[in-house]
């Protein structure tokens, strides 16, 4: 009953009488006109399109296949990092297990980490690695598939640098991504800063009460 009575009360929370009582995120990314309108306060306003995930296909730390479906009416967070990062990644890591403990029994919210090493990091590499946070896959996945697609999705998808070197290095970008239930990009928050994980902490709150309201709206 806890379970079902936290998200209806945290509606109620951001909230009151049909009124937001919060503040809107931003879409990151390309945005086009649509050729449809909507009505505003009597204000012909043009819908816009925004920037989407594209259609993506990897393989969990399970060795099952992950598609940009099993996200489907879920918001998630995404991170990138690889098994042989050090430090660095584990710090980050650290810090996303902390906010998937806070969100384990929230079926909305799930967790997405994505080597950038995917010639390494394979499942059963990935399996072993998670397993160090003790959080189960449905909540928490770690990613891995064909290095093109992996680079593609972060550079294209997620709007963020990942590559390798011709000396072997790794570069990609440490912040976590939030994705809304429609794969839009609504925030960036870097993974290190304990102060930036508060944040995104308020803004997942703030993407379930959006989805709430979708739920309790008239049709």
């Amino acid at each position: 009953m806890l379970i079902l009575a936290v998200p209806g009360f945290l509606y109620y929370l951001l909230t009151v009488g049909g009124k937001n009582r919060y503040k809107s995120l931003p879409f990151f990314g390309p945005k086009v006109l649509a050729k449809t309108s909507h009505k505003f306060h009597g204000t012909v306003i043009p819908d816009t399109i925004f920037h989407k995930l594209p259609a993506f296909t990897l393989t969990d730390q399970e060795g099952k296949v992950i598609t940009d479906s099993s996200f489907a009416n879920k918001i998630f967070i995404a991170s990138f990092f690889y098994t042989g990062c050090g430090n660095a990644c584990d710090v980050i890591n650290e810090n996303v297990r902390k906010l998937a403990v806070t969100y384990q029994k929230n079926n909305m919210v799930r967790f997405v980490s994505i080597t950038v090493d995917p010639e390494h990091d394979q499942p059963l590499m990935l399996k072993h690695y998670a397993e160090k946070f003790k959080l189960p896959a449905s909540k928490w996945l770690f990613l891995t598939g064909d290095t093109t697609q992996v680079y593609n999705l972060a550079q294209n998808g997620f709007l963020l640098n990942a590559a390798k070197m011709p000396d072997g290095q790794f570069v990609f970008n440490d912040k976590l991504v939030l994705i809304d239930a429609e794969k839009r990009i609504r925030g960036y928050y870097p993974g290190n800063k304990i102060q930036e994980i508060a944040r995104l902490n308020d803004e997942i709150k703030v993407l379930i009460s959006e989805e709430l309201r979708k739920i309790k709206a008239p049709n």
